[in-house]
């Protein structure tokens, strides 16, 4: 697909609408929480280019400093404006492999939208919104008329990369540019990682992953299933044995947390990620069409108050549960889900018990049958900065539930890293790794997850791009 200059400088002057911010389309609380298709419907032309219309074009974009992957969100824009759909797609994709899905899923109220000019006094441009429609409009295309960004020439140098989430595949992506061969070892028998095991259908569709990722395999990436790294291969044999000149390392940081209070054995209690995992990848939902049997509950309590905390509360509520209680220690304001979540968690019928500390979960006959909980109130700020929940004595009450999901974080698997002695490691298991995703093992190199711990996707993507641009750089100090 061409990709035209995106300098502005023969265009016309561009005179900013003065009208509201476009509201995104959804379906009806009542319809959607009954199943898994998406939630929200996207603009169409029209409401893409109104929304367009309102970005001021500014001489100095600071939305693009609010972006991990600095896109040139000012030039995409305009081509939108233009009705240059296809150029903005290439101009996506000169910084982002992973449009359709980024547009879905990053926080852009607290990146590039909390940047723009706009923003200052109202609404900011619905950059996040604007990204999604162009990801689709490629989407739609036929796959020989799909923007593919150009691949380098060869250059004989083989990267193995670990892991096929957001990270792994920007550095797959940014590798291919440079003419390397590159082969992305998945654990798991589907590719996308977070995005394809973590995410909700109704908030991410696994078909617009698998399409993103079926570009990067047009380009020459070669991706290789069912491979545990430090099982199958160590890092070492990688390079070794199998001949990797370079190894990134972006296999996330799946293992769950739990709280350590009593009753946590007892059945109808998950992780957030086995619970989010027989339901997304395997396919749960639809048993016994997909034969993996995963516990409906009739209540069903959440403890924890980020993404995905409400992606395990609205899942539950698709798949029958009568009641869905959110159970969070500190108040609302203070959550760290994204706003947009919350709000349709709220749609959708989910019970907020705010303020509520977990102290017990309660069983009979080796099963669960409530969940005792602490009241809270907010104290002095701890060293996050957030006030810190202090406990009211003699508070003590039972919610009454058969399924409890601990959705209070992950933390590295240490199995990658134990087979790799001298990878150096934070406390508490991370790899160290400088701000290239250099680590303290020469060739390997490191980003996402499993370096800064559970963040978000456009944070673990730019790590996977400069990882690859230090990979670049690297190889080339380092021929054979």
């Amino acid at each position: 697909m061409p990709h035209l200059d995106a300098s502005n400088a023969e265009k016309p002057r561009h005179k900013p609408s003065r009208g509201p911010r476009v509201p995104m389309p959804e379906r009806s609380a009542v319809e959607r929480a009954r199943d898994f298709d998406e939630v929200n419907l996207g603009y169409t032309e029209e409401q893409a280019k109104a929304e367009a219309d309102r970005c001021l074009q500014c001489k100095n974009p600071t939305c693009i400093d609010g972006c991990p992957v600095n896109i040139d969100i000012k030039s995409f824009i305009r081509h939108i404006i233009d009705g240059e759909y296809a150029d903005g797609v290439a101009v996506l994709k000169e910084r982002n492999a992973l449009p359709a899905v980024c547009g879905r899923v990053c926080p852009q109220e607290e990146q590039c939208e909390a940047a723009c000019v706009l923003a200052k006094k109202g609404d900011p441009v619905a950059i996040g919104r604007l990204e999604r429609w162009l990801g689709d409009f490629d989407l739609a295309c036929d796959l020989e008329e799909r923007c593919e960004p150009e691949v380098g020439e060869n250059t004989g140098y083989r990267v193995a990369v670990v892991g096929s989430g957001p990270a792994g595949l920007a550095c797959a992506g940014e590798l291919r540019r440079f003419g390397h061969a590159v082969t992305v070892f998945e654990s798991l028998h589907a590719l996308g990682g977070v995005l394809t095991y973590g995410i909700p259908e109704f908030r991410l569709p696994k078909s617009i992953v698998q399409a993103e990722i079926e570009m990067l395999g047009i380009m020459g990436v070669e991706f290789v299933t069912d491979i545990v790294v430090g099982a199958t291969y160590t890092v070492d044999e990688l390079m070794s044995e199998q001949g990797y000149d370079a190894v990134f390392v972006g296999n996330g940081a799946g293992l769950p947390v739990f709280l350590g209070i009593a009753g946590e054995n007892l059945n109808g209690v998950y992780s957030a990620n086995e619970f989010l995992t027989r339901v997304n990848l395997m396919r749960g939902y639809e048993f016994p069409k997909a034969d993996t049997p995963v516990w409906r509950g009739r209540k069903v309590a959440v403890i924890g108050g980020g993404n995905v905390a409400m992606d395990s509360a609205r899942t539950a509520k698709r798949l029958g549960a009568q009641g869905v209680f959110l159970v969070y220690r500190r108040s609302e304001e203070e959550m760290p889900a994204r706003r947009e979540e919350v709000h349709h968690a709220r749609e959708e019928g989910i019970e907020f018990k705010m303020l509520c500390s977990p102290s017990e979960i309660v069983g009979h006959d080796g099963w669960v049958t409530g969940l005792t909980a602490t009241r809270m109130e907010l104290g002095e700020p701890d060293e996050s900065g957030r006030r810190a929940p202090v406990c009211v004595l003699d508070s003590d009450f039972v919610i009454d539930c058969d399924t409890v999901i601990v959705a209070v974080g992950t933390r590295a698997n240490p199995l990658l890293t134990q087979t790799t002695p001298d990878l150096e490691l934070t406390r508490r298991g991370y790899v160290v790794a400088d701000e290239q995703g250099a680590t303290s093992k020469p060739g390997v190199f490191a980003g996402g997850d499993i370096v800064t711990g559970s963040a978000t996707v456009i944070l673990a993507m730019g790590a996977g791009k400069r990882a690859a641009q230090a990979i670049d750089q690297w190889l080339d100090t380092h021929s054979r």
